[in-house]
């Protein structure tokens, strides 16, 4: 096991590193990609695509101060019905440009808090969706669920029309935890929404819980996961706090001098891992846990596994379309973001224009450095096999391009026949390793710690 000097010693605690939930990193996203592209990509879809639709609903009820998603409280319904008349005329957009017989592999709605909405207004935003991309039965429906913000009506719809996948993010259970952070959640509530979800038929329940909270310690983090375990979660997604005021201005509420050190940030992540693996669940790449069978266990044991905005998934649809103020799209050519600003994105997208704002068409250079970035995150090391049969490149520039990566880490690295891996206990280097196949000014990129 690698000491917390030695780990120290390489950088790894002072390390500010992408989430590499994409490659670039969006904050490398500029104008010079706009709505012409956007429109462009989806059209370019062969017929008969299967896409995947994130719809994003920037509003809650109620900001919570750790959170830094773009969202914003909402007074009264007009802003809301407002807002969910823009999205449907994108979808009206989506449904011109898409080519015939496409359909949808996997929805996922975030926030904010999509919850927030009526039963009304769930059930007719997903038949808005499926009128222009049909469902089948492996379609895979997803959606953000806040336990405070929710109720039997609402559930009740939502799995009427085809939700099978409940996200819960729980990030402590801690009563002092949650006022130190803005934001209460009791365990029975959460336990008997999950009763009720599970009652429903409701096929998997995902989890977040977040470690290096202010406040938090060992025997808070050891007692809030193991009420998390006792609700039996399917995906547990166990994520590090990002304390970046300067981005969300609402965590000026919360006092730096709470925060654990680096190397208690460790401890934390380490304690919550041995519970989830004690009580049986497999670790996928580098913070999510999964159930044995599950679809993202059997991705990672597969090699199927993928990096993305959630986190990881197995989802291997030709295109991710964003829908909603910020939301960001993913096609073979590139990335788009719509405007963040709700007032702008209704603005555009009411008057019969994609929102598109910003975006990054990709370099052939960007697709190589993205997919050696992808194996170190989702497989924990480099295929040079696959990368020499896919790309356009020699083994010589090859093992140049890896070369500060495997003499910065040899230590924390194991030779095979087909490359490298990153060895088991060393897990915690692996956004470090990817930065170093990184070809951009990290600088720029909102970067989170290391661990």
């Amino acid at each position: 096991m690698i000491s917390q000097k030695q780990l120290a010693q390489m950088g790894l605690f002072d390390a500010r590193v992408p989430r590499y939930t994409s490659y670039p990193a969006a904050a490398h996203f500029s104008g010079e990609t706009g709505p012409t592209q956007h429109r462009e990509w989806i059209k370019a879809l062969p017929p008969g695509a299967r896409i995947s639709i994130y719809v994003h609903i920037p509003f809650c009820s109620k900001l919570c101060w750790f959170c830094s998603a773009r969202t914003q409280t909402v007074q009264g319904r007009g802003p809301v019905a407002a807002y969910l008349d823009a999205l449907k005329a994108e979808l009206r957009l989506l449904a011109r440009d898409l080519p015939p017989g496409a359909t949808l592999a996997c929805m996922h709605w975030g926030g904010g808090t999509p919850t927030l909405l009526d039963a009304a207004a769930l059930s007719d935003l997903a038949q808005a969706v499926f009128e222009v991309a049909p469902p089948d039965a492996s379609t895979e429906f997803s959606v953000e669920i806040d336990p405070n913000e929710i109720d039997a009506a609402r559930l009740e719809a939502l799995v009427a029309v085809g939700m099978n996948c409940a996200t819960i993010g729980v990030q402590d259970f801690d009563q002092h935890v949650q006022k130190t952070i803005g934001r209460m959640l009791s365990y029975e509530v959460t336990a008997d929404v999950v009763a009720v979800l599970r009652g429903l038929g409701v096929a998997r329940l995902d989890a977040e819980i977040l470690y290096g909270l202010p406040g938090q310690t060992n025997v808070r983090i050891t007692d809030s996961v193991q009420k998390l375990l006792s609700l039996g979660p399917d995906r547990v997604a166990l994520n590090g706090y990002l304390h970046a005021p300067w981005m969300a201005k609402r965590q000026m509420l919360i006092s730096p001098d709470l925060l654990p050190e680096p190397g208690e940030r460790l401890q934390l992540f380490e304690i919550a891992r041995k519970l989830f693996v004690w009580d049986g669940y497999a670790e996928v790449g580098i913070d999510h846990f999964a159930i044995k069978g599950d679809k993202l266990e059997i991705a990672q044991r597969t090699g199927r596994l993928r990096r993305c905005f959630q986190g990881y998934s197995d989802d291997r649809a030709e295109a991710l379309i964003g829908l909603g103020a910020s939301s960001i799209s993913r096609f073979a050519q590139g990335y788009t973001q719509n405007a963040a600003a709700t007032s702008a994105y209704c603005e555009t997208a009411g008057a019969g224009g994609y929102a598109t704002v910003r975006g990054h068409a990709l370099t052939e250079e960007d697709h190589l450095r993205a997919r050696l970035i992808e194996m170190l995150m989702c497989d924990l090391g480099v295929d040079y096999k696959e990368i020499l049969s896919r790309f356009d490149i020699t083994p010589e520039r090859l093992d140049g391009m890896l070369s500060t990566v495997t003499k910065r880490f040899a230590d924390v690295l194991t030779r095979t026949a087909e490359g490298f891996r990153i060895r088991h206990s060393a897990r915690p280097f692996a956004r470090l390793i990817a930065g170093a196949v990184d070809g951009y000014d990290m600088r720029r990129a909102g970067n989170s710690p290391a661990v």
